[in-house]
């Protein structure tokens, strides 16, 4: 016999299957605690090797305010017309970062992760969900750093700040859709973590991090318009403003902007779920 047959006379199936959809979501829930664990030591050996540790987690975002300030705020202008620029401009570079690192992590966590891939049976989507799960974690300490600087400029906490609840969680589930799909991208075309910066320093540009997009679009075609109104990023970032910064107010937000950053997120999600799910059988193994 062969060896497929003898396999089948026994009861025997490919463990490297893909198993039905509905199956999948139940193991995935069922290794909750590994992807937990998982996402805790990778935090916790990010920066094992560095003198400050975990600070740099806090310090990355925060330098990197400081040279946009330098730069855009202060040699470039667009400060000007932008109350509250500090605040402003740091909530957006939290806020972005988060969705930044979570696709530099996200592509890499089949490719980076085969020799555990091939060690053990386990739903492969419990990776990018982890490393996702890694910038939440370092996202919430750095928000602590962040509502003291809007404290330290003189915003006064109001209830909109409870708003940041749920646009984090809005925020998390868009970027675990993304981590999701370039997952499974990065598992096939091995240049997508060389090109990916050059993409997020694009949608950064795009995003409104470093200036408002309404007085920078003011007088830009109208599709042009509509198009970084419906940006996912700055979407976030600006709902993030709105919670936090007491001169950005809903008339700088565009029209249904929550149903705009729920679609977004959904879309994502649902989407990048199974587009990883289709191809689960072959991760490891390309």
């Amino acid at each position: 016999m062969s060896p497929a047959a003898l396999a089948a006379l026994h009861g025997l199936t490919d463990s490297s299957a893909r198993p039905g959809l509905l199956d999948y979501v139940r193991r995935l829930w069922g290794h909750r605690h590994f992807i937990s664990e998982f996402a805790r030591a990778k935090s916790t050996t990010k920066y094992s090797g560095a003198r400050l540790g975990g600070l740099w987690h806090v310090m990355t975002p925060l330098l990197n305010a400081a040279v946009y300030y330098l730069i855009f705020g202060l040699l470039i202008g667009t400060s000007r017309g932008v109350p509250d620029f500090i605040p402003f401009l740091v909530t957006g570079v939290f806020i972005f970062t988060f969705t930044q690192s979570s696709v530099l992590s996200g592509v890499r966590a089949v490719s980076g992760n085969l020799s555990l891939i091939r060690a053990l049976h386990f739903p492969r989507a419990a990776l990018p969900i982890a490393l996702t799960l890694v910038q939440l974690r370092q996202l919430l300490v750095s928000m602590l750093v962040l509502l003291a600087i809007v404290l330290a400029m003189g915003q006064v906490p109001q209830w909109s700040w409870l708003l940041a609840v749920p646009v984090l969680a809005i925020q998390s589930l868009f970027n675990t859709g993304l981590a999701l799909i370039v997952a499974r991208l990065g598992s096939t075309i091995t240049d997508l973590a060389q090109l990916m910066p050059f993409v997020l320093r694009t949608w950064m540009y795009a995003s409104g991090v470093m200036y408002s997009i309404a007085h920078m679009a003011a007088h830009a075609p109208a599709a042009v318009r509509t198009l970084l109104d419906l940006n996912p990023a700055a979407i976030y970032i600006d709902l993030m403003r709105f919670a936090l910064i007491d001169s950005f107010t809903a008339a700088q937000l565009p029209p249904h902007v929550w149903a705009i950053a729920l679609a977004w997120a959904l879309t994502a999600a649902v989407g990048g779920f199974v587009y990883f799910w289709m191809a689960e059988e072959r991760y490891g193994r390309d």
